[in-house]
């Protein structure tokens, strides 16, 4: 099993107890307002969405990491990798991503999380290149971006909703462990 530790962290794979809490991550206005519409997500939704991101681990050897708090074992939420499928005009490409529950935010833990999936992704998996695809205004997820050390590379349009996407790179040669 892959994991993933940090010095505040276990990023892992999804466990069966982790849906109730992701659920309530995912049913949270504040977390959700920079993804997709800003709706929220049921805990149905979220059960397909783990499925998902389990099946991407199968199929493609990297994905969605469960992150647990290594203190309390509190599931904060999740970081990892995913092939960005809905943006076809970045493939081929791996883009990076976080989502943690609003009581987590400010403390540093997305970053952290954020980091030990972007050297997972280049030193472990041999990817050559990460990208990240954010909304702009989302000032904590480029916070996020800038300490990652990744440079913009593209503006975009969301291809459903219509709304601005920037989207920033790493490679191998420019990131720092």
């Amino acid at each position: 099993m892959t994991e993933i530790r940090t010095p505040r962290l276990l990023l892992r794979r999804w466990y069966d107890h982790d849906l109730a809490p992701m659920a309530d991550i995912n049913a949270d206005p504040e977390v959700m307002r920079w993804i997709d519409d800003g709706s929220v997500l049921d805990l149905d939704a979220t059960a397909e969405a783990i499925e998902r991101w389990e099946d991407e681990w199968d199929e493609e050897g990297f994905g969605i990491f469960a992150v647990e708090l290594l203190a309390s074992g509190e599931l904060a939420g999740f970081a990892g990798l995913s092939v960005p499928e809905y943006l076809p005009e970045v493939l081929p490409a791996v883009a990076i991503s976080w989502r943690l529950g609003s009581s987590f935010w400010g403390q540093g833990y997305a970053s952290e999380a954020a980091h030990a999936t972007l050297e997972f992704a280049l030193q472990d998996r041999g990817l050559d290149r990460v990208i990240s695809i954010d909304r702009p205004g989302n000032e904590a997820s480029e916070n996020v971006v800038r300490k990652l050390g990744m440079k913009p590379e593209s503006e975009t349009a969301h291809p459903l909703y219509g709304f601005p996407l920037s989207v920033h790179a790493i490679d191998l040669t420019e990131f720092e462990a």
